[in-house]
């Protein structure tokens, strides 16, 4: 009798210690493919491994939040998981449960339910039962504190891989950005003309990293310069790709023609053929001649740039509708306007104007106009300079919605 008990004693010591180093070796592998960055699909494997045929749990099914959740590991059991409802089912459970699904075939194929979470965040749902129902203790019941420990590691490592892939995919495309923003910022004039005969300035301000708002000044002979301020409809990366294509068509174009009327005309073809009619171009050109003084212009459906005589503030409306907003523009109309010494324009884009403050107030053309008459002794970088101090003091707490441009001319 008593040496029966002592080899049943001494089988169970062994079956113990068979289990503990079953575990202890389980965690030493898992805790090495994790420092070799193994992929998913292995740490999985070695969990389904340890899972069924080292601690002989007969049933698995494993649900994880894969943009969504969906099934990735089972083993043991038939169709019956598809009619789990993650949402209904399983989102209530915070801890271990034993199962309590409204379909009884399912609460017969599964025991336990194993929750794991990242802080507040469920990860992922264990459901794991026996092959056959067992009179003793069952291994489900048995190792369940294990089952949770090795769940809980493989699924944390797994949702660092993916916040690893994730913080690299963001560095790339970090990388791209700022790639793209030097690019664009390659498209501005490199230098403006500050002189005894024009005084120019600009300033850019994307609301991303690249945008989609332009300005250029180009000296067409010794006696004409012409500039431009130009603005697509949206924000980002499709928007500055569509001003390159832009910026690069008006200059090719400009070697070909000073029409402006003509020059327009191309202009929206081209936007035509590159935005397909899913984006338009707000665009103010000006071509000034220095010997007669002369302005001519167009604004296609822009902001009208401000002209400052003295005291006297008027818009440049004159002009057509936007860029790539038909297929032709049939009716265009040049703007001409006599400078006199002094004259300033003030071109801009609706970044600008319809900053917010904290009470949802545009800050408006008409402060901007107050800036301009207020202020006609600076130079025109010291203007740009004091509208952009004012703006963001004006908008208080807002964030900028828009990308912002600037550019100033005045003619002595």
């Amino acid at each position: 009798m008593n040496d029966s008990f002592e080899m049943s004693s001494q089988m169970n010591r062994n079956l113990s210690k068979r289990i503990k180093d079953i575990k202890l070796n389980s965690l030493l592998e898992i805790t090495k493919a994790i420092n070799h960055n193994h992929s998913t699909e292995q740490l999985l494997e070695i969990f389904e491994n340890v899972i069924k045929t080292e601690l002989n749990i007969g049933k698995l099914v494993l649900f994880s939040n894969e943009n969504g959740w969906k099934c990735i590991l089972k083993y043991g059991v038939g169709e019956e998981y598809n009619y789990i409802n993650v949402e209904n089912d399983l989102l209530p459970i915070k801890e271990i449960s034993t199962t309590n699904f409204s379909q009884t075939t399912l609460s017969k194929t599964f025991e336990i339910v194993i929750p794991v979470f990242h802080k507040t965040e469920p990860l992922a749902y264990v459901l794991i039962g026996d092959l056959e129902d067992k009179v003793e203790v069952s291994p489900t019941i048995k190792h369940l504190p294990f089952v949770q420990t090795l769940a809980s590691i493989i699924f944390v490592a797994i949702e660092n891989k993916k916040l690893a892939k994730e913080n690299i995919r963001q560095a790339a495309m970090k990388k791209e950005l700022e790639l793209a923003s030097e690019m664009q910022s390659m498209l501005f004039p490199t230098s403006l003309p500050k002189d005894n005969v024009l005084d120019t300035a600009a300033f850019y301000l994307p609301h991303q990293e690249v945008g989609g708002d332009y300005y250029d000044f180009i000296w067409l002979n010794k006696n004409e310069c012409a500039f431009c301020v130009a603005d697509v409809s949206g924000k980002g990366v499709a928007a500055a790709l569509l001003m390159s294509n832009f910026q690069a068509n008006l200059r090719v174009l400009f070697n070909h023609t000073t029409s402006l009327t003509e020059l327009v005309r191309e202009l929206n073809t081209k936007v035509m053929a590159s935005a397909k009619g899913e984006k338009f171009i707000t665009l103010f050109i000006a071509k000034y001649n220095l010997v007669t003084r002369t302005l001519t212009y167009i604004n296609a459906a822009h902001n009208p740039p401000l002209v400052s005589i003295g005291n006297s503030i008027s818009l440049l409306k004159t002009g057509c509708t936007g860029l790539g907003m038909f297929d032709e523009i049939t009716k265009i109309k040049e703007g001409i306007l006599n400078i006199t010494s002094g004259t300033s324009i003030v071109c801009y884009t609706d970044g600008l104007v319809e900053l917010e403050n904290d009470n949802s107030e545009d800050f408006g053309i008409d402060s901007l106009k107050d800036i301009i008459r207020n202020n006609p002794e600076l130079d025109m970088k010291s203007l740009n300079r004091l509208i952009m101090e004012t703006i963001i003091n004006y908008k208080q707490s807002m964030p900028y919605i828009d990308d912002i441009a600037l550019f100033s001319l005045r003619m002595h």
